[in-house]
């Protein structure tokens, strides 16, 4: 039987946003409200946002957090980098829930089983699970989720330490198999080049968005093995790639890309953000 460790405490609030639930909400109501993306064409499967302090990235992901209005999904997949030193390919939670200063979000444990089976199938060994994990780019996107999606919905959280390409492509094929029929939306969480003077993560992030709106995971894991761009949770985004192309994606749309020299004023060494939508054609439009 397996122990019930609780709700996982939040190790960020109060560091990389606000604890205080009030200016919490406040805060990321004004970055989804602020956010002007363009008309968005068929049905959201999925999204690709930054995961920095809100105060740095926020601006950024609130373009893609506004293309979920309107959704309610029983589900969200958060796919994200681990930064931290772990052995383990694959990662998850122990906890049965995640706790920011807006409430509680309860984990699938039952999904969640249902992928550490089709991972250990596939790969032969399963995610480690970890109990009050110190890692903030799957947590930073949960208040967005608490403030745009109404109602309750349950989590599906990976973290990712090994982008090779054969574990990403298994883990977004089994992620595509186990969701399939069901209501849900994907969150890839990633930043992208780090520490260049502007113009030249530009050119990098140019590279790793030419990937991402070409739906091409591939791509997304060379550019960075080739030098010619840079996403630090490369491997979390091209898992949703596969994935959401396996449960008919047929187009992604980059919809706001900016760097911390907008926020900071300093453009010698800037971290990229940018945000993307995946969509499928609607139902009404392929009958």
């Amino acid at each position: 039987m397996k122990k019930n460790y609780g709700s996982r405490p939040s190790p960020i609030a109060g560091k990389w946003y606000p604890a205080d639930p009030h200016r919490l909400a406040d805060q990321v109501d004004r970055y989804i409200q602020d956010a002007k993306p363009p008309p968005v064409k068929g049905e959201v499967v999925g999204v690709m946002v930054p995961h920095a302090g809100h105060l740095y990235s926020g601006p950024v992901a609130g373009y893609a957090f506004a293309t979920l209005k309107g959704l309610r999904p029983e589900i969200v997949i958060i796919i994200s980098p681990m930064h931290y030193a772990y052995q383990a390919p694959l990662i998850t939670t122990a906890h049965s829930s995640y706790k920011t200063p807006l409430g509680e979000i309860q984990v699938d444990m039952e999904l969640l089983d249902a992928l550490d089976e089709l991972l250990f199938q596939k790969l032969g060994y399963r995610m480690e699970r970890l109990v009050e994990d110190e890692e903030h780019s799957l947590e930073i996107e949960l208040p967005f989720l608490q403030r745009v999606i109404p109602g309750e919905f349950r989590l599906l959280p990976v973290m990712v330490r090994d982008p090779s390409h054969h574990v990403i492509q298994v883990l977004g094929e089994a992620l595509a198999k186990i969701i399939n029929g069901k209501s849900a939306v994907f969150v890839a969480s990633t930043d992208l080049s780090h520490f260049y003077p502007e113009q030249v993560a530009k050119q990098l992030d140019r590279e790793v968005l030419r990937n991402v709106e070409s739906l091409d995971p591939e791509g997304v894991l060379t550019a960075e093995e080739e030098g010619r761009g840079f996403a630090c949770g490369r491997g979390a985004l091209a898992a949703v790639l596969w994935a959401v192309k396996e449960l008919g994606v047929d187009h992604a749309q980059v919809l706001r890309h900016a760097t911390s020299g907008d926020v900071t004023g300093d453009y010698s060494r800037v971290v990229g953000y940018a945000s993307a939508v995946f969509t499928r054609p609607k139902k009404d439009m392929v009958n």
